[in-house]
């Protein structure tokens, strides 16, 4: 193991030495202005662009990120946007994405008021204790990832969407080749120190002719259990989670005003003896299981764009998406199974003692768990003039049907079939003023499938139960010609009942309501403190409220408020150099069934995250990061102390000779080997990890 380390330690001093050696003759990119207007262009003035142009809270990280940062893990790759909270997020088991105090906690994978979307296709499931699949798949298969986060912007998407929208585009073969004719292949490999792992991907990209095209996509990602700062072992962190992608596009017509496009995804992990418990990794009272984890995504898209009709842009989008996770108890590994007898002591049972030589009962943990969801999404955009006042307009339809077939022991059975109406405007007035009202109409019929076998209190829910909501918001931002913007929203929507709550009918009939209210400032220019130069800011202030809670808590608690300031800045210089900054502040409470108001176990800590880069033209890219966090409390009312944590980033893309189109990428993270755990993980993050990777396009 200590010679492994120090290869590591020479790989990375000479990758160092390779790339500051190779900027010595770069030149500056240059600003080169139009006269001709060509619409709103965003300028980029670091790694990521700062969504300046909107009232709404959306961070986009684009493939030159998504490559950049070498995440193991979605979780891993968006937890730098301000906002956006992981819970164990360096593997895909037992970890979640919580986004301004709500989805994954360190009880359930999700409370299912953060959407994840696969090219539209709803995935995930509702809440699975103690399991936590909120999302499952690998970053190297996507080109672009969007967080929208709050209310507003979600209706055309779905209802019950209160921290926000996770919405992840897959690759197309036209980003390999160009739009041109011909075979592209693109290969990487990336290794890492800490727990020895490795990444191959491999992309296979064909254009035949210039209206078909093909990608194929595979990659496998093997990590063996990773060590914390100072050393110690993360027990059943390790995993492997192979993969692929197959893609297809047809465009036909005498203009070239039809396609149609199909898309699949499929990833596994196949873990053996590892705990049920995902959350805190360790055997305990539950036990270890033998699972795997599939997460496979369909989709057919048809769009018919007519070449000089702005009324009409129609897009028609069919989507599966299905997770299962089978497992099976291993005899013997829970600490309260004796002999297959269960131990009469506490944390072994709930309720009354059972008698004497009562058997271990494990079928929670030989549940398996499945969810399906198919959605039809019919939509259409159209760009036009009323006075003085432009609208690019969007609305449509949508069914969705989500099922779970019966499990005995697992999470009630049933199926929730929706159906939706949904209208979103962007209205221009002149250059300065936009309102963006949006509008849903849901209706539901949620119902439970009738046992197999004798009902238990975990799946005894078979009714049937209708319900609908109409949701909205609104958005208003004026931008004054200085390039300072003011904006403001607000937005309600309504959760409806979710099939893990059929076992308790008092819930099928309650929707949680949540309002939203947010207001902020932009700012976005050039040349302001010295030429050439690219500055963005935006600052924005949220107050969000669920009532009538059901799905954090069970039933005792009544009302979330949360309350909170997002700070997303970037400044850059025509010689490469770039600082980007976020930050986010919140607080929350939680006021009991019962009027009792304590702090909100599923807010997050205040943190920040400043990087400052050089860029040397398009073939070298060096960055330090910090990401730091103030002392916190987490959802085990137990105190978890602050960190800073320094990463280093570094990227060679040589433009001529003969590493041509090679990418070359070194990275450390957690560059002093800090011991840390964030505020709502149930264990210590990885501690230093070398990184490198090369990767090139045939």
């Amino acid at each position: 193991m200590g010679t492994y380390h120090k290869g590591w330690r020479l790989l990375s001093t000479v990758s160092v030495l390779g790339l500051m050696a190779s900027a010595g003759s770069l030149t500056a990119q240059e600003i080169i202005e139009d006269e001709d207007f060509l619409g709103t262009v965003e300028l980029g003035a670091g790694k990521r662009e700062v969504q300046t142009s909107t009232a709404k809270a959306v961070t986009v990280i684009s493939q030159e990120e998504i490559d950049d940062r070498q995440a193991s893990t979605i979780a891993e790759l968006i937890d730098s946007v301000p906002g956006v909270t992981l819970v164990n997020g360096s593997t895909p088991q037992g970890s979640g994405i919580n986004i301004r105090g709500f989805g994954a906690n360190s009880t359930f994978g999700t409370d299912n008021k953060v959407l994840i979307a696969i090219d539209g296709a709803t995935t995930g499931a509702e809440e699975i204790y103690r399991i936590g699949n909120q999302l499952f798949t690998d970053p190297a298969l996507f080109r672009e990832v969007r967080v929208s986060r709050g209310i507003n912007g979600s209706f055309e998407f779905a209802s019950g969407v209160v921290g926000g929208i996770v919405e992840l585009e897959t690759k197309d073969a036209s980003d390999f080749t160009g739009g041109e004719i011909g075979l592209r292949v693109r290969q990487s490999l990336e290794a890492s120190s800490n727990a020895q792992g490795w990444n191959s991907s491999t992309t296979l990209a064909w254009m035949p002719t210039e209206d078909l095209e093909f990608l194929a996509h595979y990659t496998v990602r093997d990590n063996d259990d990773y060590k914390d700062g100072d050393g110690t072992v993360a027990p059943n962190s390790a995993f492997r989670t192979p993969s692929w992608l197959v893609k297809g596009k047809y465009t036909f017509g005498d203009a070239r005003e039809h396609s149609i496009a199909a898309t699949f995804t499929d990833t596994t992990s196949n873990d053996q003896d590892v705990p049920y418990d995902t959350f805190t990794t360790t055997s305990g009272s539950f036990g270890n299981v033998d699972r795997e984890v599939r997460t496979k995504v369909a989709q057919l898209n048809y769009n018919y764009n007519p070449v000089g009709n702005d009324l009409v842009d129609l897009d028609v989008i069919l989507s599966y998406s299905e997770q299962t996770i089978e497992q099976a108890y291993r005899t013997g590994s829970s600490s309260c199974d004796v002999g297959g007898l269960l131990l009469i002591a506490p944390g072994c049972f709930f309720g009354p003692p059972p008698a004497p030589g009562t058997a271990y009962d494990s079928s929670t943990q030989d549940a398996d768990h499945y969810y399906e969801i198919t959605k039809l999404t019919v939509k259409n955009s159209m760009f036009l003039q009323t006075g003085a006042a432009s609208h690019d307009l969007r609305f449509g339809v949508e069914y969705l049907h989500r099922e779970r077939p019966f499990e005995a022991a697992a999470a009630p059975a049933g199926t929730d079939k929706r159906f939706a109406l949904f209208v979103s405007d962007d209205i221009s007035i002149g250059d300065a003023w936009t309102i963006s009202p949006e509008l849903r109409y849901e209706m539901q019929d949620i119902s439970g499938t009738p046992e197999l076998s004798s009902p238990s209190a975990s799946n005894a829910g078979d009714g049937e139960y209708d319900n609908s909501a109409l949701m909205g918001g609104l958005s208003v931002r004026y931008e004054f010609q200085s390039g300072f913007a003011l904006f403001g929203s607000a937005g309600y929507t309504e959760s409806l009942p979710i099939i893990d709550d059929l076992e308790n009918p008092a819930f099928m009939t309650r929707p949680e309501l949540a309002t939203g209210f947010e207001a902020g400032a932009s700012y976005s220019g050039a040349d302001v403190l010295a030429s050439g130069d690219t500055v963005q800011a935006k600052i924005n202030v949220y107050d969000t409220t669920l009532r009538d809670v059901t799905t954090s808590g069970r039933g005792t608690i009544d009302r979330i408020e949360i309350q909170g300031v997002e700070l997303e800045a970037g400044y850059g210089l025509a010689n490469g150099f770039y600082a980007d900054l976020n930050a986010n502040w919140s607080t929350g409470s939680q006021t009991t069934t019962s009027g009792a108001e304590t702090g909100w176990a599923g807010i997050p800590a205040n943190s920040a995250r400043l990087t400052l880069g050089k860029r040397f033209g398009e073939t070298v890219d060096l960055s330090w990061e910090l990401a730091a966090s103030v002392d916190s409390i987490n959802p085990q009312n137990e105190a978890v102390a602050g960190y800073g944590i320094h990463n280093l980033r570094a990227t060679y893309k040589p433009q001529t000779g003969a590493l041509e189109g090679t990418e070359i990428r070194f990275g450390i993270e957690n560059a002093f080997d800090k011991t840390y755990r964030t505020s709502l993980a149930t264990r210590n993050a990885p501690g230093r990890n070398f990184k490198v990777s090369i990767a090139k396009t045939f």
